[in-house]
């Protein structure tokens, strides 16, 4: 990135950074979907990327069969192929790698949930299509059953190399985060500001039983953990600045408010001329007040792209960018996948009304509280004064209204209104498998994505 003149006409202020987020509304209902994946062995090793049919090799592989544009990303340990791109032709879809080599899929935004359903479905068709005769097993599971996550080696990719050394300063367990855990998050439109708190504030109070509906973590490093989903356990230990639920928009959202919240979360990195450099927790308030001195002496301030990059940097349960980005679900089948896709399409644009009513008359319980209880327990606990399978119940009834007043095909959601209606959360069934055979031959066959 070339210097920024200190100039008052090219700094970044407060007041460009809020009319960029209000210029972000957007009528449309679309919606995306996010899917991490891991892959192992057959012992339950993580595939690394160096590895002959390792993660690198997956790429190379998606690259030829799906026509995508490489990202190679440059270092002084070399030039690592990290990213594939589909570019405007392909709706701006991505494939990515998380820290251990979770590679996921950031899929194009849709118009109905025929082609959430359709894309992602393609996709693992390709996965499996390309993994046949290796020894490759995808999973469905919020969190890798059996390596050890002090044996998986990160992927060469700049920023995480700083966040390796930054997050377990402060979150315990930040590698567990990094290298072992896998979700699936859907990203929805908004159409202005109140729109957006609108959406925000259900989204944010619902997220305990969106983590209790999709709970599916309860093994790690070999052992029963005794959470339903230890993936949201671990969320709460990797760093509280940037996770969970932010006390600045916890009573109400704004995007002024959500604004300082990013601006005083500490930075853990930042990008200059293609080199990652360590923050060391400054402020991105800091930095646009009082810059960045490199080696050289030169003073450099942040540009529009650099705050882009500092939004991606936060991991709350609720994230808002250019969409809301709903993120408290661990990975699971692809049916409920994509009943995933469809309970929030249902909630946020069809029912949104009867969403907020719902809220305001069932949730008052703390939603960190909540959140607790939804991990160990999973559908199979209480918050407040009902059980959770009950409210759960309630909310997925109001969706499956929200889908019919827009039109759309009920039946993607039947996968989730069934596992709510047996009072179990996925994990519930992976825990009954584990304390069945908890061998790895018969454990991967029951947690397979």
């Amino acid at each position: 990135m070339p210097d920024v003149p200190e100039t008052a006409e090219s700094r970044l202020t407060v007041t460009r950074l809020f009319e960029q987020q209000r210029g972000y509304g957007s009528p449309n209902r679309w919606i995306g979907g996010e899917y991490e994946r891991s892959v192992v062995r057959s012992d339950g090793r993580s595939v690394g990327y160096f590895e002959p049919d390792g993660i690198r090799w997956i790429l190379g592989e998606l690259q030829s069969r799906l026509g995508w544009a490489p990202y190679v990303e440059h270092s002084p340990t070399g030039d690592h192929l990290i990213a594939l791109e589909a570019g405007r032709a392909g709706g701006g879809a991505s494939i990515t790698l998380e820290p251990g080599g979770q590679v996921e899929l950031s899929g194009r935004p849709h118009a109905s949930l025929a082609g959430l359903d359709a894309e992602v479905r393609e996709n693992r068709r390709v996965l499996h299509e390309l993994s046949a005769g290796k020894d490759h097993h995808w999973l469905a599971i919020g969190l890798t059953p059996y390596a050890p996550i002090d044996s998986i080696a990160f992927v060469p990719k700049g920023r995480y190399a700083i966040m390796r050394e930054y997050l377990p300063k402060v979150g315990p367990l930040a590698h567990w985060m990094m290298k072992g855990t896998t979700s699936v998050q859907g990203n929805f439109d908004y159409a202005d500001e109140e729109d957006c708190a609108r959406k925000f504030k259900v989204a944010l109070a619902l997220g305990p039983l969106n983590t209790a509906m999709f709970a599916n973590s309860p093994i790690a490093e070999g052992r029963a953990t005794g959470w339903r989903s230890y993936r949201s356990h671990i969320w709460t230990q990797t760093d509280p600045a940037r996770t969970g639920f932010p006390a600045a928009v916890r009573e109400g959202y704004t995007h002024a408010r959500w604004i300082d919240y990013l601006l005083d979360t500490p930075m853990m990195f930042l990008k200059l001329d293609g080199a990652w450099i360590a923050a060391n927790g400054q402020t991105f308030r800091a930095w646009m007040s009082e810059g960045y001195v490199d080696g050289s002496g030169a003073r450099h301030f942040p540009t529009m792209a650099d705050w882009e990059l500092h939004q991606t940097s936060v991991f709350p349960e609720v994230r808002v960018k250019r969409t809301i980005e709903v993120r408290g679900a661990d990975l699971v089948s692809v049916d409920l996948c994509v009943a995933f896709g469809a309970l929030w399409y249902g909630l946020l644009y069809g029912a949104l009304s009867e969403t907020e009513r719902w809220v305001n008359e069932n949730i008052a319980e703390d939603p960190r509280v909540a959140q607790e209880s939804a991990g160990r327990y999973g559908l199979g606990g209480q918050m407040g004064a009902r059980r959770t399978a009950d409210l759960a119940g309630d909310v997925v009834q109001i969706a499956l209204a929200g889908l019919r007043f827009l039109g759309e095909d009920t039946d993607l959601l039947t996968p989730l209104i069934d596992q709510v209606a047996s009072g179990e959360s996925p994990a519930d069934r992976l825990i009954r498998a584990w304390e069945a055979d908890p061998s790895p031959p018969a454990f991967l066959r029951a947690c397979a994505y």
